[in-house]
């Protein structure tokens, strides 16, 4: 099932969609709330919704599927790391200790912003990108979980875009530290929260997700690539991210972006020009992953704030001034 939260009507809802339209469950239901309930007792409740009315899908505002309450994203395609260390870090080629551990930051959940809406750009920021990923969602709490394990605490699956400001990350990373403000403007979420089920008949023999992942700017394509090039799968991202600690049911993991032009950065590291350019307002940026659905978001102009103030000179006084 696909399970939606949408505004209709000034409203906001959740619903089962079901081609071209959406069956609301109850009032204040949430999809948060199906997740917690778990994936068999969610399924029913889908099931009901669908014997009720509808209402067509180009009707309503889509919202992030779910308020997230963490959300972790990780770094797992081995070729898009080629590219974006040249392009952000100064550096060339992968460092040993990516293949030693998946490695994952935390972003910010109060930035989802849902599938349609329009993306402004992070103050001070002249780099804007996107990137294209696929996240997990958490369906039951677990810690110190086995990769085996791992795979019955997963409720489902969506399209997640880790808009990134370059040049802001370029600097906080240079510090050893982040990213930070060059990550947490907005990340978008969407279309809708696929339940697990749906995706099992694209699972390859090594157990990875073969989904065709797909983005354009103003509908030239830009990347493509197979969810299934991740170094690890999804299950043993989530045993390492509950590793010695909690993961909670609603909890998204991103994969990390793909390979192949998942990113622009990836393309300025290989090809050591910026082509194409960074985002501009009016960009549209749409993502495509197989048996999930679409983003479409348009880069509008973000706030006008002041710069930030430098740090000031520095003291090494170990007494207070009288």
């Amino acid at each position: 099932m696909r399970f939606a939260t949408y505004e209709y009507e000034s409203t906001g809802a959740c619903g089962v969609v079901d081609g071209a339209r959406v069956h609301p469950f109850p009032a204040g239901t949430t999809v948060l709330d199906l997740v917690r309930a778990g994936l068999p007792a969610s399924l029913d409740a889908g099931a009901a919704a669908l014997a009720g009315p509808a209402v067509a899908l180009d009707t309503v505002r889509l919202l992030p599927p779910l308020a997230a309450p963490t959300v972790r994203d990780f770094v797992t395609f081995e070729e898009h790391v080629e590219g974006v260390v040249a392009s952000v870090s100064d550096g060339g080629g992968v460092v040993a200790e990516w293949y030693e551990a998946p490695t994952f930051y935390f972003t910010n959940p109060y930035s989802l912003i849902g599938a349609h809406d329009d993306v402004p750009t992070p103050p001070g920021s002249r780099l804007f990108d996107f990137e294209c990923e696929v996240a997990v969602v958490i369906g039951r709490d677990g810690a110190s979980l086995t990769p085996e394990q791992a795979r019955d605490h997963i409720f489902g699956y969506t399209v997640l875009n880790d808009w990134s400001a370059r040049d802001l990350q370029r600097r906080e990373m240079k510090v050893s530290l982040g990213p930070a403000k060059g990550k947490d403007s907005a990340t978008t979420l969407g279309p809708w929260l696929v339940t697990a089920d749906e995706l099992e008949p694209y699972r390859d023999a090594d157990g990875f997700l073969a989904l065709d992942m797909r983005v354009s700017v103003n509908d030239v394509e830009i990347g493509q690539d197979l969810l299934s090039n991740m170094g690890w799968p999804f299950e043993e991202l989530i045993s390492y991210a509950s590793r010695g600690t909690w993961v909670r049911a609603g909890d998204v993991l991103g994969s990390g972006t793909c390979g192949n032009g998942g990113c622009l950065a990836e393309l300025w590291g290989r090809r050591g020009e910026q082509t194409p350019p960074p985002l501009r307002p009016g960009d549209v940026v749409e993502m495509t992953v197989e048996g999930i659905g679409t983003l479409r978001n348009t880069v509008v102009e973000g706030p006008d704030l002041p710069p930030v103030r430098a740090a000031r000179p520095r003291s090494r006084a170990r007494k207070r001034t009288p």
